[in-house]
């Protein structure tokens, strides 16, 4: 893993978007696989500035709720229109977002996995980081062989998540998710991760021995992982 620590949430979210728009002016039809959450905002922000088209790129987003309407204001196919889709040349055909209201979930993720295989496989995934590890909805507890699938989600992750539905109970309970397999495959990885409440997870993620208690901890193995955090998120490491 490199390690890069920036001043604020700005410039991390600056510089992560500088990273893929400089990946994608080189290989204008690059596969990318894209977060949603609050730490994500920022790089969309950033990225949305630079002018960057997406037109070319493909793009795979990597999860969403079970049992959520695209139309719902609270899928993820809304939040990445609402943070990126809405704002920059893309083709709506280069999209690929799990689908939450898929009759056959298995199958819409077997879908979803030839997807990227069709795409030539992810050239960079940018990942969040959750306060139990996780990344994408891959929850504690998840092999590092898994696949795209659908998972229930962990009740730290559902409360960590209530503020954008109202109440805990309104959080749905499942997903579907690219698994940390998957993720494992792109050719480049960034984590980001910002606020102090993410210190002691960004310790655990970056310094801790790998384990699936924490799901981070499988991008160690990887070989070009970027983890860029803010002076808040760094404070625990050592």
């Amino acid at each position: 893993m490199q390690v890069v620590v920036l001043e604020s949430y700005d410039a991390l979210s600056v510089v992560a978007a500088a990273m893929v728009t400089d990946l994608v002016r080189v290989k204008p039809d690059a596969a990318l696989g894209l977060p949603t959450g609050a730490t994500p905002e920022g790089f969309y922000r950033a990225l949305i500035t630079t002018g960057v088209s997406l037109e070319r790129a493909r793009l795979f987003n990597l999860d969403e709720y079970r049992g959520l309407p695209r139309a719902h204001p609270q899928s993820y196919y809304q939040y990445m229109r609402t943070h990126l889709f809405d704002h920059v040349p893309i083709s709506p055909g280069s999209v690929e977002i799990p689908d939450g209201m898929a009759p056959d979930p298995e199958v819409e993720c077997r879908r979803y996995e030839a997807a990227i295989r069709a795409a030539g496989g992810l050239d960079v995934v940018v990942l969040g980081l959750g306060l139990n590890g996780h990344i994408g909805f891959n929850e504690p507890g998840t092999p590092w062989d898994a696949r795209t699938r659908p998972v229930a989600l962990d009740r730290v992750t559902r409360s960590a998540n209530a503020r954008f539905f109202g109440s805990l109970g309104q959080v749905p309970q499942e997903a579907l998710t690219m698994g940390i397999g998957t993720i494992l495959e792109a050719r480049q990885i960034l984590l980001l991760a910002s606020g102090s409440g993410k210190a002691e997870i960004v310790k655990r993620t970056v310094e801790g021995t790998p384990s699936v208690a924490v799901p981070a901890t499988a991008l160690q193995g990887h070989p070009n992982v970027t983890v860029l955090l803010d002076r808040e998120a760094a404070a625990a490491l050592s």
